[in-house]
């Protein structure tokens, strides 16, 4: 038991330490992929090739002033960002990042926590994530902050709707809720063949309930100035951009466990290989599918633009969700006549 609860904190800290990890240097690798498309240098005077500018960003903002308004509800002030780190955070508990590790006759699966309603507590604490955009915008006692957090609270209850229908149509086909048993099945093909049409409107969604560009209304400096973290400075503000690099990070993992075989790898039972390295292997290739949907959601946002508000609700309520129930439809019928 003692072996078992050292086990479980020691992965913790590590997918803990591993997210902030990605996330701070995923900023980086924006950077440089936004310099590519535009024809220009990324950052790359801190460290050699740049290696180091997530490293003064961060400094920059722990040792930033910090401000807040006089008349701001100091604790929602700062509860908000708070609650979206810790939302960020918590969603990748139930991942299977691999398979089974065996040491000294002991098994540790490479997963927090198992249950049978994985995809339902994802989609829990995700919902939670409105709030903390809400709150700091509301406890900003800013209307541009106002505004901004009343259009991201709105795009990501609407968005959240087609995501769900789209996973609803896997969970029919696999008949689990759980996120083990998922990849399990997809051992020889995996659940985007069966559902192209739902991972498409999964994908899609992703990119709103992230408000990653082309979807980024909520902080359209344009019109709200900085949206509902307007107010925010130093490492507040920080909570928020960050949490934003580690949705992204999250979403990709959900996707690729959800559609793309999770840690599954092909033809690697055929090597003869030793559990513990086919193991490894797979968290390897369930990583190289993670960082090629984080360098696909880069590329939307710096080469699609921006929609409108009107343009963004209407993908959302006329488009994706009836497309979503239809597929759902389809599902069933083609479920029924097998």
């Amino acid at each position: 038991m003692i072996i078992y609860l050292i086990y479980k904190i020691t992965l913790i800290v590590i997918i803990l330490l591993m997210s902030l990890l990605i996330a701070m240097y995923a900023t980086l690798v924006e950077r440089k992929f936004a310099g590519f498309i535009q024809d220009r240098y990324g950052p790359d005077r801190a460290g050699p090739w740049g290696i180091l500018q997530p490293v003064c960003d961060g400094v920059k903002l722990f040792f930033k002033e910090e401000y807040m308004p006089n008349t701001a509800d100091k604790f929602l002030y700062i509860l908000g960002p708070c609650l979206t780190m810790m939302v960020a955070l918590l969603t990748s508990a139930v991942i299977p990042w691999g398979g089974t590790i065996t040491i000294a006759g002991y098994n540790f699966p490479l997963q927090v926590a198992s249950s049978s309603i994985d995809i339902l507590y994802i989609f829990a604490v995700v919902s939670m994530g409105v709030y903390g955009i809400m709150i700091g915008g509301w406890a900003s006692n800013n209307k541009f902050a106002l505004l901004g957090a009343v259009r991201a609270s709105s795009q990501m209850i609407s968005y959240e709707l087609a995501m769900a229908l789209s996973i609803a149509s896997v969970i029919m086909m696999t008949g689990t809720l759980s996120l083990q048993e998922t990849v399990n099945q997809q051992h020889t093909i995996w659940n985007v063949v069966y559902q192209p049409l739902a991972f498409l409107i999964f994908f899609i969604c992703a990119l709103a309930e992230t408000n990653r560009a082309p979807f980024d209304l909520p902080e359209c400096e344009a019109e709200l100035v900085g949206g509902y973290h307007t107010e925010y400075s130093a490492m507040k503000l920080g909570f928020y951009l960050f949490s934003e690099y580690i949705n992204m990070f999250i979403s990709s993992a959900v996707i690729s466990t959800i559609f793309f075989g999770g840690y599954n790898m092909p033809f690697i039972s055929n090597l003869g290989l030793s559990e513990n390295i086919v193991t490894l292997l797979g968290t390897a290739f369930l990583f190289v599918k993670i960082f090629a949907f984080i360098l696909l959601f880069m590329w939307v946002r710096w080469t699609l633009p921006r929609f409108r508000y009107d343009q963004l609700m209407k993908l959302g309520w006329k488009i994706l969700f009836p497309l979503a129930l239809v597929n759902l439809i389809i599902t069933g019928i083609v479920m029924l006549l097998k």
